[in-house]
């Protein structure tokens, strides 16, 4: 019987045909890909395709929904759309924390706004006003204050000053931010983990042009460095459970320090990440992708939990 796997994508072009195109080059007997067709999606019941690879679920809760369900049917989905419906930056911050992976000094911080529906008598929890001098002297300047779990740089201020900070906290409106002390870098990694094993480093330079941001001639860097660097990035996924990542370090006197890693969609285009990193990346989603089709999916336990941890 045909073992299929799916790419569900979005606005992306490049990585999704390469994908494919891959996976079908490898000639693996009664394995082929193709790009999901969802129609009528009914409760519990199959979408037709052992593995599942999601770039756009995060983007559209109607394929969140399709996903869970697949899952529930027995499909393999990359990455888990249960624990990434639950996850979000701070709490990871809070766990890497804990596994010993460096993180700058980073506080969670309320609404500017009340949210839709609520009004100050919802927030009577919370002590106001917040001490600011103590919050501002525990992170230090300068600080990125962003959505607890955001991504693709939306919604993101670096701030210099308290002034700054404030101006910049009035727009934030409803969202729930936190704040986090700037790294001063000298070398900055972009890092591909693939199947929570897979390490690909990638130079970066997040204050260029976004299409020059790979850097193309990079200096060596200590191996110790790059040892670590690869040591956490695989840490990270491996208690996060995602099994296609990107994590980046920004490296300040010697310390990689993780800043961002809930990416479980990362950036693929060919053109932006250049030739050599697009080749990796495909070839490296391709082998897992057919693993995972090649391999049985253990036995469904309809215990909530079960799915959570895939």
């Amino acid at each position: 019987m045909m073992k299929k796997i799916g790419v569900l994508f979005g606005m992306e072009n490049t990585f999704p045909a390469a994908l494919v195109e891959r996976i079908n080059s490898l000639k693996i007997a009664d394995v082929s890909a193709e790009f999901v067709e969802i129609a009528d999606v009914r409760m519990a019941e199959g979408c037709g395709y052992e593995v599942i690879v999601d770039r756009i679920s995060h983007d559209i809760p109607y394929y969140r929904a399709y996903l869970k369900n697949a899952a529930l049917c027995g499909a393999q989905i990359i990455n888990n759309p249960f624990w990434w419906s639950a996850d979000d930056k701070f709490f990871n911050y809070a766990l890497a924390t804990k596994l010993g992976v460096a993180i700058p000094p980073t506080i969670l911080l309320p609404h500017k706004e009340h949210p839709t529906g609520t009004t100050e008598r919802s927030m009577r929890n919370l002590r106001y006003p917040l001490d600011w001098d103590a919050i501002f002297e525990y992170v230090g300047f300068p600080a990125f204050l962003k959505p607890f779990d955001g991504g693709g740089w939306r919604d993101v201020y670096k701030v210099n000053t308290r002034e700054e900070f404030f101006a910049a906290y009035d727009q934030t409106k409803t969202l729930c931010m936190t704040l986090q002390r700037g790294v001063e870098f000298q070398e900055y990694f972009r890092c591909y983990v693939v199947g929570q094993e897979q390490v690909h480093i990638m130079p970066y330079d997040p204050r260029r042009p976004f299409h020059e941001r790979y850097v193309k001639d990079p200096p060596a860097y200590p191996a110790e460095l790059l040892a670590r660097v690869e040591r956490d990035a695989r840490t990270l996924c491996r208690a996060l459970g995602y099994d296609l990542n990107t994590v980046e370090f920004a490296v300040e006197d010697g310390v990689p320090y993780a800043i961002d890693f809930m990416n479980p969609a990362p950036d693929a285009d060919l053109h932006s990440v250049g030739q050599a990193n697009f080749d990796w990346i495909v070839n490296a989603v391709a082998d897992l992708a057919v693993k995972r089709a090649t391999s049985p999916a253990p036995p469904a336990t309809y215990r909530w939990d079960a799915f959570l941890r895939g």
